[in-house]
């Protein structure tokens, strides 16, 4: 029988044909992964916009070769091909209906590096951050910095065009850009640089700068004189006597060629940065005041609006940081920045500016942050501005579309005003941040874009938005560039004949419109809601009942939803989040990827069955359940709950397999277990006990178990809740079922620490049996066995916390439960009491300590240092500072943090077969290398249980718990 044509096929099926011979083309040519099924598809159909277009595959080059290929195939195919680096656009400029390729996986680093001539070469798929690490040791950096530095790549940045906060200074990517290499719609390569065009494309350039010195008249009349201007093709740029032609293709969004390599221009770092806080009482004061800082001579004059302000004072990520920079209650701040070689010069720039805010009337209106970590974290509040307003709970969210328009300084307080004049006759508001130094403030108006009138309301705004930029002599594009939402506007902005001679250079360089077509020129419309992530019909279909409260959000949904695809959690060093992603480089093992395929999955968009399918478990299995997200996503996307959502759900369908059952029921036969102690320690003393337990339970044998032992029994009676007396010395120490069965003497450290500092401890048990948080059960899901735990648990407790006691704990996975999980399995009514009142060991140790209200008498510990690496739920939950405060008690320890994300073993995680290399990958990111470095003497502190595993498999160090650094320093003679 004759294999059917696909060419006879209906158009659904023949669209599958073609798809399944692009990919079987592809992959038989590229070196790199290749993937074209509907979850991976689903991962990369979004940018941080609001549109979502499924493409018909993904692939990831590794080298020239595989992007020539790839380019060669889908023009063989007449597919369009979409450039990705970080995926972070505004405007929908790396999605499209066609081939996608990731260049920020396998095709980044430096290829060449001069640092006397201050120069660089890259791939596109380097990341911002990544690459000033580099260069910082030379003192010398890449000068365009961009709010998503730690994860925008150098490909992306060149095709927007990026500018960032310091642009008053340096410029835009196109002024900082020397030359670049790409390649062709058909995988010609060529390349443009200052006064040069390989031959292969001299031609062409010379075709296109003849007909842009035409135009002259009208690009100088026309194009906006304002610095942040980066719609339309850079037509400008060809007028010089000395071109640097390379400079057409930046800001053209991959619709042009495709970018091979970039030779960046550097700047010599700055030896010294200060600050200054400028207070305001309104926005319009902050708007009109801006050009007379200007006038001083910043670096950076950038706003931090009344929105962020507010809703930053709810995120734990930002509290400490606003609290420090903010003095009453302004309504809104601009954040001034002097960079120079002469601190004393920069400190008096200070001085001018406090004088400058009292001549406009507003005295003792400056906050000076002068130390480099006191602005570190003020910093890391602006570059989060975008995403702390898109933490807004519910449908109506900040939307981006007129966001960077930008307008002379001189207009700036007039044309805000304008905007909120156009917000208000919509029924709507705005939200405001960002570079008012050169008059490019990004501005969203709260829609809902699940609605038709939503989307009516967005495409009004903008009409009525692009009028005031042109009577203002703005720009439409100041900084993010078209994409979808602003091609439209080119016309409109630049005129007829500009927008044909914008044409005329897609054509030279792409006659077929195969690369990342519908942008810049012959646009796809704004408002075409098919085009958009909620389109007409999107209905998240819910699991029949949630396991967890998602109320909150207003459902599972909405806390999916809460993910605006910013990419925070692909950043590579720094903070806690994502993991996995670090280790991987893997989309599909990020908190974005992750929140993306659960959106897409719930609302049906994958098929019937795909919440509870193998493809979204495999999504989900390197999770880590670390809780970063929680704290380190603006957003508050909270990946941690989500899984244990989807395990019970999926569990529930699939059953649960024996290791999962052995890890979840482990508190309740951990002492029967215990009797069997040196029967099950033979697991790690005979090897192929061990390569038994692996083929048969699913335990790496390159994994030590932890070591049965006989329990901890605490001294004390059990208590009864009439002997609490209420004076802040009562305490009930949980003991949880790790340190319990496996390192008692942490346990019985920490009796001995409480006892010589004067508290009284009550030991309380629940149903006669040791108390439990229910920790193991939501690691796989068993939601209603965690409830009944944590019930059980908060019977027992109730009765002495209402005294007044305080329950105390040594692992931070089970006390944060009692904060986090339990408050979403249980009604508040059973919960609140607690809430406040269960305490990490050394958050209750610091603060009495600090107030006074005990003692410790500890011997001096001259010379030694402790190395801490602190628990992801630590971190999560900002319970570190305390952590550092009792062991800085200790006199003459000198206390080392280890700047580290995941130790990699998460509870039960590192010990699975199937992670255990991921798990060692992980660790060896920042932990063990630290651990390693650490003198012989040295001291190793983590409170996690796991992450002590984690350093003595990894290093053969062994990690202590901080209870018994301060019990060696109490009994030390």
């Amino acid at each position: 029988m004759n294999a059917p044509n696909p060419h006879r096929l209906p158009p659904a099926a023949q669209s599958a044909a073609r798809s399944r011979s692009l990919e079987a083309d592809l992959r038989g040519t590229l070196q790199g992964e290749v993937h074209f099924d509907d979850f991976t598809r689903g991962r990369y159909a979004t940018d941080a916009s609001i549109y979502q277009i499924m493409p018909r595959g993904v692939a990831f080059p590794k080298d020239e070769a595989d992007i020539a290929a790839a380019l060669e195939i889908a023009a063989r195919h007449d597919t369009p091909v979409i450039a990705r680096g970080g995926g972070t656009s505004q405007n929908g400029q790396p999605i499209g209906r066609g081939l996608v390729l990731d260049l920020s996986r396998s095709f980044g680093g430096i290829t060449d590096y001069d640092p006397a001539a201050r120069t660089v070469r890259v791939r596109p798929g380097t990341v911002l951050n990544t690459l000033n690490d580099h260069l910082r040791k030379d003192g010398l950096f890449f000068p365009v910095e961009p709010s998503t530095a730690s994860r925008c790549t150098i490909g992306g940045m060149c095709g927007n065009n990026s500018s960032g906060a310091r642009s008053l200074r340096f410029g835009k990517t196109v002024d900082n850009v020397l030359a670049i290499d790409a390649m062709l719609h058909d995988g010609t390569a060529f390349s443009l640089g200052a006064g040069h065009a390989s031959s292969n494309a001299q031609q062409m350039i010379g075709q296109l700068t003849a007909m842009a010195r035409q135009h002259r008249a009208d690009i100088e009349s026309i194009f906006p004189k304002v610095q942040r201007r980066v719609g339309g093709y850079n037509l400008d740029e060809l007028l010089p006597d000395d071109p640097n032609f390379a400079r057409l293709l930046v800001g053209s969004e991959g619709t042009l060629a495709l970018t091979t390599g970039v030779t960046l221009k550097l700047s010599p770092l700055p030896r010294h940065r200060v600050m200054g806080v400028c207070h305001f009482p309104n926005f319009r004061a902050a708007m009109e005041t801006t050009q007379h800082i200007v006038a001083l001579d910043p670096v950076a004059v950038e706003l931090v609006d009344n929105n962020v302000l507010v809703l930053g004072a709810d995120i734990p990520l930002f509290v400490k940081t606003l609290g420090d920079i903010t003095r009453g209650q302004p309504n809104c701040l601009l954040l001034v920045e002097f960079a120079g070689n002469d601190l004393d010069a920069l400190k008096n720039d200070l001085k001018r500016l406090d004088q400058c805010m009292s001549d406009y009337g507003f005295p003792d209106a400056v906050v000076e942050v002068v130390e480099p970590a006191r602005q570190k974290p003020v910093w890391e509040v602006r570059e989060a501005c975008l995403n702390i307003m898109m933490s807004m709970k519910g449908d109506g969210k900040p939307v981006s579309f007129i966001e960077d328009c930008a307008v002379p300084l001189e207009h700036l307080a007039d044309y805000t005003d304008a905007v909120t004049e156009v917000f208000s006759k919509h029924g709507t508001v705005g939200t405001w941040y960002a570079h008012a130094s050169v008059g490019c403030l990004h501005v969203r108006p709260i829609l809902n874009m699940k609605t038709e009138d939503g989307v009516r309301k967005m495409r009004e705004i903008a009409e009525e938005t692009a009028d005031l930029v042109r009577r203002y002599k703005g720009s439409f594009s100041g900084e993010h560039g078209d994409g979808i939402s602003r091609s439209e506007f080119v016309e409109p902005m630049f005129g007829a004949k500009l927008t044909r001679a914008f044409e005329a250079v897609k054509d030279a360089f792409d006659p077929q419109n195969r690369l990342n077509p519908g942008k810049i020129v012959r646009p796809l419309r704004m408002d075409d809601r098919s085009l958009m992530r909620f389109a007409p019909g999107y209905a998240p279909i819910q699991p029949q009942q949630t396991a967890l409260d998602w109320s909150d959000w207003g459902g599972l949904n909405g806390a999916v939803e809460m993910c605006n695809n910013n990419g925070t959690c692909r950043k590579l060093a720094g903070g806690t989040m994502c993991p996995s992603y670090r280790a991987t480089l893997d989309e599909q093992h990020v908190t974005r990827g992750r929140a993306n395929t659960l959106r897409l999955a719930i609302s049906g968009q994958l098929g019937p069955d795909a919440f509870t399918s193998a493809d979204m478990k495999a999504t989900m299995d390197l999770c880590v359940s670390c809780k970063g997200c929680k704290r380190d996503c603006p957003t508050g996307v909270d990946m941690a709950r989500m899984k244990v959502e989807f395990l019970h759900h999926y569990y529930a369908k699939h059953g649960l397999p024996l290791r999962e059952k052995l890890i979840a029921h482990l508190p309740r036969y951990a002492r029967y277990a215990s009797w069997l102690a040196p029967l099950l320690n033979l697991r790690d003393r005979i090897p192929f006990v061990a390569r038994l337990s692996e083929r048969m339970l699913g335990f790496s044998a390159q994994r030590t178990l932890p070591k049965w032992r006989r329990p901890w029994r605490p001294t004390d009676a059990p208590a009864r809740p009439r002997d609490v007396q209420g004076d802040g010395r009562d305490l009930v120490l949980f003991g949880d079922t790790f340190n319990r069965y496996f390192e008692r003497e942490n346990l019985e450290a920490a009796e001995r620490v409480l006892r010589a500092a004067g508290y009284r401890l009550h030991r309380v048990e629940a149903g006669g049996r040791p108390m439990c948080c229910g920790r193991t059960y939501l690691a796989s899901g068993q939601t209603d066995a965690a409830r009944a735990e944590a019930r059980r648990s908060l019977d027992a407790l109730r009765p002495f916390v209402e005294r007044g006691a305080r329950v105390i704990g040594l692992e931070p996975s089970c006390i944060m439960s009692f904060r986090d999980e339990m408050t979403a399995l249980l009604p508040a009514a059973e919960t609140g009491f607690i809430q406040g009142k269960a305490l990490m060991f050394e958050e209750a140790l610091a603060a009495d300590l600090k107030s006074g209200a005990v003692t410790l008498p500890l011997a001096d510990q001259q010379g030694r240092t402790a190395h801490l690496h602190g628990h992801c739920h630590q971190k999560a939950f900002a319970a570190m500072g305390p952590v550092e405060t009792v062991l800085r008690a200790v006199p003459g320890l000198q206390v080392q943090p280890i700047e580290s994300s995941c130790c990699g073993m998460s509870g039960a995680f590192g010990y699975a077969a199937e992670n255990i290399d991921v798990s060692k990958k992980m660790a060896d990111l920042s932990l063990l290398p630290a651990v390693r470095k650490a003198g012989k003497g040295d001291l190793i502190v983590a409170d996690g249980t796991s992450c002590r595993h984690q350093i003595h498999d990894g290093t053969g160090r062994e990690a202590i718990h901080v209870a018994r650094v301060l019990d060696q320093a109490l009994h030390q003679e």
